[in-house]
């Protein structure tokens, strides 16, 4: 039989820490993008920066809800991982 390999919990906040980083580029990116394409069409820095974050403000109670809960997930999973390495290196 095979053994399995039990995650290093330290590659595992590499891991984490990668995701997060590419998610931040990615949205800084796509910001940028979005607030270039609105300055290109004429659009002042201020109203294409209120184009870039309205979405947020249509949003529904149940909408904020979700988005406040899985923000709350994930960052609850990353304190997790970061108290359990600590407790481990003690």
């Amino acid at each position: 039989m095979k053994q399995q390999r039990k995650e290093n919990p330290s590659r595992r906040s590499v891991i984490l820490m990668k995701i997060i980083g590419i998610t931040f580029l990615m949205m800084g990116c796509l910001m940028a993008f979005s607030l270039g394409l609105d300055i290109l069409q004429g659009f002042g820095i201020s109203d294409a920066w209120h184009n870039a974050v309205s979405p947020f403000r249509v949003m529904e109670v149940a909408e904020l809800f979700v988005l406040f809960f899985l923000l709350f997930l994930f960052l609850g999973e990353s304190a997790y991982y970061v108290i359990k390495k600590r407790k481990a290196n003690k």
